[in-house]
């Protein structure tokens, strides 16, 4: 079989004339094509050149003339689920073709990292080890859209594996495991080949897969839209004012974070990112760490080896408030020395000034905290004092950088817009992480990104998202959790028409943002597009809270479908009164469909809150199985 590309274009030969044929990456040998659906194959050719392309699901053939720049573009109905069948391309007495094509349906499966996750896995997937040898689906067919930035919309994009491949033990453990499993289920309940699409790219936020007319209208971009605009969207013009930009910010946040001041201390433990254990997952800033320690007799005037382990991102470090080193890189660890001279017995103190300018921050393990010389050994481990010295959330935003995947526009130009001339049945999207403490810019943001993609593909195409999976520590009242908000700001999108939500708040882990159970997540999804554009007699969704009221001191929430706890407390629930402080609530059902709230704390309650925490610890599912949703009724 033969695939005509970018890399490897199809050549026309003939007596009087040459006409090369290049086709889109996306465009090969194996693919799938949306049944009953309209399938633009565009390209280029030789200016001037005649072509004759003709699918064999049909007689007729189509004509197409290149046009002064070499491109053209055909449009072929296709057919009803079925194949394999081919398509050529034929010009002057030469022909190419394209083979082993089938038709069926085609879903578009996009976002982060827990999309972009693989069947073999990063950690291991729940059952890996009998997924791959059984990968054996010649129905299903797998395209993987390569990791590419632009600040325009393309027309072609880079695939792996060479385009469309057939799905096996050899092609599936690198491909998204939600999209794997996902096509896995449709192909067996529809019995018709099946073709997913993994454009992913771990890490990524919402507004680098939105367009630029998507974004411009979303608060909190002005700075990156007007810089695409300044530097006419030119990729090194971009890079010259960001580095500008960036230096400028810096010599700020420096001047910010350069003095202790009247900072409040408190304790930090060590082991893991401060983000996990005292400050909140959004924080990037600059942090001073402290810790004092005895020097015995015997190591005074000789120097010390300080082990701190990774430090994320950048730190400056001293030893009795004298600067001994400066280190970055979030993975690197830091080794550094104490000049002999530095060293007296008695108390000392280690302090480092931190700086993190996102994700994580602070101590990143990897090492055993320690001083040592001459075989003695000072632990640094467990609790060091802390203080916040500026919160960048505080400054102007920092200049998003123009080289990697974050900058708006980037990836719906290289990675979605391009594949719009092949139809799709819908969309399946996992993400949501990156966008954590930006709840209410990623609300009208999510909007307007199904939004873009509908506009692309001409058509109010099926949309359905998963909500964000429980992770880091366990709590049973969080009100200000920013993993809550931002759950709120996904499920708003259900404003929309045609969007689904898969609840994964049940299958998270409070230590492992990547969960393993990646077949669930899949699953609910397929229910989603099995009931809702199949026509398959399934639930798809869980119970909703319908109705609040309040009696007696007490809330009482009904719900459309029976409800049933899987153990036989109720649990999960915060509320408040008219104060607006939240409490730990008992619950009781009082029917199938009526849940009774209550806290000693409130007198008459207000607000009620449901799995509204990080990582909550709500237990209550329909009939089917499926958990109940988090919510808000003052949200």
């Amino acid at each position: 079989m033969k695939k005509y590309t970018v890399a490897l274009s199809a050549l026309l030969f003939s007596a009087g004339m040459r006409a090369e044929v290049v086709l889109p990456q996306f465009i090969t040998d194996n693919m799938v094509v949306q049944q009953n659906s309209l399938l633009t194959i565009p390209g280029k050719a030789t200016p001037g050149a005649e072509l004759k392309v003709k699918a064999s699901w049909t007689d007729a053939a189509v004509k197409a003339k290149a046009g002064k720049d070499g491109s053209f573009k055909v449009s072929l109905p296709t057919p009803a689920a079925g194949g394999p069948f081919s398509i050529s391309l034929t010009g002057d007495g030469g022909e190419v073709t394209l083979d082993n094509i089938l038709s069926g349906e085609v879903w578009l499966c996009s976002g982060q990292s827990n999309m972009e996750f693989p069947v073999q896995g990063w950690t291991t997937v729940m059952g890996y080890d009998t997924e791959i040898p059984t990968a054996q689906h010649p129905d299903i067919r797998l395209l993987q859209v390569t990791k590419q930035t632009s600040f325009t919309p393309q027309d072609d994009t880079r695939t792996n594996m060479g385009g469309w491949v057939e799905c096996n033990s050899a092609t599936v453990p690198e491909f998204s495991a939600v999209a794997y499993f996902f096509a896995k289920e449709l192909s067996r309940e529809l019995r018709v080949p099946v073709g997913v699409i993994d454009a992913t790219w771990g890490g990524t936020p919402a507004e680098a897969w939105t367009s630029f007319e998507g974004v411009k209208e979303i608060p909190g971009f002005e700075n990156e839209t007007a810089a695409l605009e300044r530097c006419g969207f030119d990729a090194a013009k971009m890079k010259s004012d960001y580095e500008s930009n960036l230096a400028s910010w810096m010599k700020l946040a420096e001047r910010a974070g350069s003095k202790e001041g009247r900072m409040k201390w408190g304790l930090m433990p060590t082991g893991q990112n401060w983000e996990n254990t005292v400050l909140p997952a959004s924080f990037d800033g600059v942090v001073w760490v402290k810790k004092e320690i005895d020097i015995p007799a015997g190591l005074a005037g000789k120097p010390l080896t300080l082990h701190l382990g990774a430090i994320d991102d950048e730190d400056i470090t001293y030893f009795n408030g004298v600067e001994i080193a400066r280190g970055s890189g979030y993975s690197t660890p830091r080794v550094y020395t104490v000049p002999a001279g530095l060293v007296k017995e008695g108390k000392a103190e280690i302090k480092s000034r931190i700086s993190d300018f996102g994700g994580g921050g602070g101590f990143n393990g990897g090492d055993e905290m320690r001083v040592e010389s001459e075989g003695i050994k000072i632990s640094l481990e467990g609790d060091w004092n802390y203080a916040v010295a500026v919160d960048f959330g505080t400054l102007p935003a920092k200049p998003v950088s123009v080289d990697g995947s974050s900058f708006p526009t980037v990836l719906y130009n290289a990675m979605i817009h391009p594949l719009a001339v092949m139809p799709v049945k819908g969309v399946i999207w996992y993400q949501g992480c990156a966008n954590v403490g930006r709840d209410s810019q990623y609300a009208p943001l999510f909007k307007s990104m199904i939004g873009d993609w509908r506009k692309l593909w001409k058509n109010d195409m099926p949309f359905y998202f998963v909500q964000l999976a429980g992770f880091l520590k366990p709590s049973f009242c969080q009100p200000d959790s920013e993993w809550a908000a931002l759950r709120n700001a996904q499920a708003k999108a259900l404003e929309l028409d045609n969007t689904g939500m898969a609840v994964a708040i049940d299958l998270g882990h409070p230590n492992d943002i990547h969960p393993r159970n990646k077949q669930d997540v899949a699953h609910r999804l397929a229910l989603l597009a099995l009931g809702r554009d199949y026509g398959k007699d399934v639930t798809f969704s869980g119970p909703s809270c319908i109705g609040r009221t309040v009696k007696e001191g007490k809330m009482i929430l009904s719900f459309d479908r029976d409800v049933t706890p899987s153990s036989v407390a109720v649990t999960g629930f915060i509320i408040a009164g008219e104060d607006g402080v939240f409490h730990p609530a008992g619950g009781r059902l009082l029917d199938a469909r009526t849940i009774e709230l209550s806290s000693p704390k409130v007198g008459r309650p207000a607000a009620a809150r449901y799995n509204w925490a990080d990582y909550p610890g709500g237990n209550l599912y329909g009939a089917t199985g499926l958990p109940v949703a988090p919510f808000a009724t003052d949200k």
